[in-house]
């Protein structure tokens, strides 16, 4: 594999990753919510120290896409867009669907993420982790309809569900994506942020 940065902002997580020459170094804040902005470079500064790489090094630079929180996903992708400009190299995104996808060794089972108010973010996998459900935003008893395997990476109430080790989640998911090495990445959105459902509804009732 390449030498590569990687970063998770998507959630309430902070997670780092940097790679040189099979050397990995894994930065992990387990509670980073409203702080990804004052955190994220100091984080991408140790990691990098740690293997001895500089951005110039780098073979990619890799983001998790979404969904998730939405002012994260966005500092996460600006970070490596600005690596990737400033280097001339390419860029991969992964979603949070993908990181727990690809630390699931069963079939047919669905990737659920907190979407908060008793909603979830959900995507389901068959077989060589084809879809079998697209990404879509449900409710808790739409979720518990869907009766199978459920997996995740943050502590949620829901049967059938399985938590797993969210700092040791991205690895596996940019070894399984490298292949999708790209100019430019985008936000996955699931459904549209508060602040846009609220602008459609003042809209509709003429405010």
């Amino acid at each position: 594999m390449n030498n590569f940065l990687a970063i998770d902002t998507s959630s309430v997580h902070l997670t780092v990753l940097a790679q040189k020459d099979g050397k990995t170094a894994l930065r992990f804040i387990p509670d980073c919510a409203m702080r990804h902005s004052t955190e994220l470079m100091g984080e991408i500064d140790k990691a990098l120290e740690e293997v001895n790489l500089t951005p110039a090094e780098c073979g990619f630079f890799a983001a998790v896409t979404g969904p998730g929180s939405f002012t994260g996903i966005r500092i996460g992708i600006s970070a490596v867009k600005g690596f990737a400009l400033a280097t001339s190299k390419p860029l991969l995104g992964v979603t949070a669907f993908d990181m727990i996808a690809y630390n699931v060794a069963s079939e047919n089972f669905c990737a659920v993420i907190d979407a908060a108010h008793a909603h979830y973010y959900v995507c389901g996998y068959g077989k060589d982790k084809k879809l079998t459900l697209n990404p879509c935003y449900l409710n808790a008893e739409e979720v518990e309809k869907l009766n199978c395997p459920l997996f995740g990476f943050e502590d949620l109430p829901l049967k059938n569900y399985v938590g797993l080790d969210v700092k040791n989640c991205l690895y596996p998911a940019i070894c399984a994506k490298e292949c999708g090495l790209t100019e430019d990445i985008s936000a996955v959105y699931v459904r549209k942020s508060q602040a846009e459902e609220a602008r459609l509804a003042n809209k509709k009732v003429g405010i």
